[in-house]
């Protein structure tokens, strides 16, 4: 293979070049428009602050008294300088930047060509450039670089995107998910290896023919049962930890304490048990202004509900919560407890779960005094989806107790007048169908 095949760039050459040409162009125009605004504003800032010095508040708008031409004759407009470093964050530059690279690139290849060219109408003999040779070396160079950029990854990323779970039931999932990085990373490095290692070693030269091997049954056999028992063993194990999380016997139901979480555009809305450690029912049908969750009072286990704004619940003890939504889906997320479950109307969903860091505790992990649990939904539900979050603070029993007995309940005096009103309504309503039922007999 020759330059000319691989440096052909009688059509790609323009283009690239067209492009960077808009891509500056747009830029350059856009810092135009920032110098100008900035110039402008700053001779009206400068006029209007002269204009105040020149004459006081009760002076007539127009004064004789000043020689204003001589006055601002030799006034110029100040200049501000333009903080430009956001351009360099932007996509554009470095698209510009990586278009600049091939055009540089698309140059050097064609004086390449036109040397070879000059050097065959000359009639000199000589090695040409072995572009396999070049190949080659950069499938070596390309492999080093994606087995830095694996090492860079665990080494850099990993520790800013994965923590130490907040949950008993998420050490199980880290485990799983660490098993399974590591089996695929195994496999990545050594595929790789091989795919770059062979088209280094095999790359084509003129003594040597390349062999067709179309086909070869054991080799077959190989890399469908190895990977097949790799993914059974990785989905029996998922199969496992998933059921051992989701599967609660009612002895350990019992022990949790309950919370309802129903999601909303664009909120969450907290209930907590009382001491029946029972969560009262709803029914959509009764909702309301004041009982926006459709609360069923008639049902004395919702009398001693708790009404918060945000979640805390204390460590070391097991919490149960009824997961429900009053619109469309969201997603009940909690990333620090290894929490996710959708969220879904007419139909409750359960996640049972056992914080063993409190907050203070994972702010020392972190280095961070600032950082709190949050509750996120875990589904585009809407515009404003970014807004529906949830504080959740782990604390001690004791710390517990005493934030719990501070909570007002969602039985309320406003809760009771409604519904002793919509009683006297439904009462009247009874009599006037009574009475119009015995008129209609007589």
């Amino acid at each position: 293979m020759s330059l000319r095949e691989i440096f052909n760039i009688r059509i790609a050459a323009p283009v690239l070049i067209a492009c960077a040409l808009t891509v500056s162009g747009n830029t350059v125009l856009a810092q135009v428009k920032d110098t100008a605004v900035s110039s402008t504003t700053t001779v009206v800032d400068t006029a209007d602050a002269s204009a105040t010095q020149v004459s006081p508040a009760s002076a007539p708008l127009i004064s004789t008294a000043v020689d204003t031409a001589a006055r601002y004759k030799n006034m110029q407009p100040g200049s501000t300088e333009v903080d430009h470093s956001a351009a360099y964050k932007s996509g554009a530059y470095y698209l510009l930047l990586f278009i600049l690279f091939c055009v540089f690139l698309a140059i050097v290849g064609k004086v390449l060509e036109l040397y070879e060219i000059s050097r065959d109408v000359q009639g000199r003999k000589g090695a040409k450039f072995d572009s396999r040779k070049f190949q080659g070396a950069l499938c070596i160079v390309f492999l080093i670089a994606g087995l830095y950029g694996v090492y860079w990854s665990y080494a850099v990323q990993g520790p800013m995107s994965m923590h130490e779970s907040a949950s008993e039931h998420g050490l199980e999932i880290d485990s799983m998910f660490n098993i399974t990085l590591i089996i695929t990373t195994i496999v990545f490095i050594l595929t790789h290896v091989a795919l770059f290692g062979f088209s280094y070693q095999y790359r084509g030269t003129k003594e040597r023919k390349a062999y067709f091997y179309p086909h070869n049954n054991a080799l077959e056999r190989i890399w469908t049962i190895v990977p097949a028992i790799a993914l059974t063993v990785l989905v029996l194990l998922g199969f496992f930890t998933w059921r051992d999380i989701t599967n609660v016997s009612e002895e350990d139901q019992k022990k949790a304490m309950n919370i309802e979480v129903i999601g909303e555009q664009f909120k969450w809305n907290l209930r907590y048990s009382g001491e029946d450690n029972s969560i009262g029912k709803r029914n959509f049908k009764l909702t309301t202004p004041t009982n926006g969750l459709g609360i069923d009072y008639k049902d004395q286990k919702s009398w001693d509900d708790k009404l918060v704004g945000e979640i805390v619940i204390p460590v070391n003890k097991p919490v149960r919560v009824t997961i429900g939504s009053k619109d469309i889906l969201h997603s009940f997320y909690l990333p620090d407890f290894r929490v996710q479950i959708n969220a879904v109307p007419g139909m409750p969903t359960y996640f049972q779960f056992t914080p063993r860091l409190t907050t203070a505790q994972m702010r020392e992990k972190r280095n961070n005094p600032a950082y709190d649990y949050i509750l996120l939904c875990a589904k585009i539900c809407g515009a404003g989806h970014y807004n529906m979050q949830s504080k959740v603070t782990v604390v001690s029993e004791a710390e517990y107790a005493i934030w719990i007995a501070k909570q007002p309940l969602y039985y309320n005096d406003d809760v009771k007048k409604e519904l002793q009103l919509a009683e006297q309504k439904s009462a009247g309503e009874n009599k006037k169908i009574a009475l119009n039922t015995n008129t209609t007999t007589k």
